[in-house]
């Protein structure tokens, strides 16, 4: 049986994950704070199991015994659309929390590379390809930077996986998966994968449900072949209109 951690798990998105994970007959750890507790939810599931910590306060030497025999961390974490959440401590929680589970996994030396799949945004360009979004896009996303620290959060979480754990780690493999206009579904519907966004994100968005941004996030988790065609990209997802 596969093993993922699922990091977010609370969440909108990370709940469908941590489902779709369940349905695979996958073994799932979550990280979530006492009061987010999926155990109601989840009705005990036998293949479930949480961490009730707050993922950001977790060292490296904390998370590994939860990291031993994953295949996979999935992160859906993201920051509350509030002013605290937004403008709040902490400004970097992406970003530290995907730093500190690849040092916890660099520490544990697993026999196995481990698969990081994260979730992102089509505001964020691909700089390894280069990818050129349109010009009113660069000029807004600019502003984003300066304006709302969660956008660089997510910048600089992707580029972390980019430029400091790139495509030859001994120990980590990864993919950031970019979804475009966030909605609600009431279940998977059919999906498109791309290399790069093919809408300009800020002013031509499309809608990507969190029900198909989980299944795709999940089929990477356990599905050899579709990991092998996306590890080390970050791919766009929109809804088949």
């Amino acid at each position: 049986m596969n093993k993922v951690l699922v990091v977010g798990a609370s969440g909108a998105t990370g709940k469908l994950v941590v489902s779709e994970l369940l349905q695979r007959n996958v073994e799932v750890v979550s990280i979530v704070r006492a009061s987010s507790s999926l155990l109601d939810t989840i009705a005990n599931h036998p293949n479930y199991s949480e961490i009730q910590a707050d993922v950001a306060n977790l060292s490296a030497e904390e998370l590994i015994p939860h990291l031993n025999d994953c295949c996979a961390v999935v992160s859906c974490l993201g920051h509350n659309l509030t002013f605290k959440g937004m403008f709040g401590k902490p400004r970097r929680l992406v970003t530290d929390t995907i730093k500190t589970v690849t040092e916890a996994i660099q520490l544990l030396a697993p026999l196995q590379k481990i698969k990081i799949i994260l979730m992102n945004t089509t505001g964020n360009s691909n700089r390894d390809i280069p990818e050129k979004p349109p010009l009113s896009q660069r000029i807004v996303v600019t502003i984003l930077r300066y304006l709302l620290p969660p956008h660089v959060d997510n910048e600089q979480a992707a580029d972390f996986l980019r430029t400091t754990i790139g495509q030859q780690h001994p120990s980590i493999e990864w993919t950031a998966v970019r979804p475009d206009s966030l909605t609600n579904e009431s279940k998977v519907t059919a999906y498109s994968v791309h290399t790069s966004p093919t809408r300009n994100a800020i002013f031509d968005s499309a809608p990507t449900s969190r029900e198909n941004v989980a299944n795709f996030m999940a089929n990477l988790a356990t599905d050899p072949q579709l990991w092998a065609t996306w590890k080390g990209k970050m791919p766009v997802i929109y809804n088949d209109v």
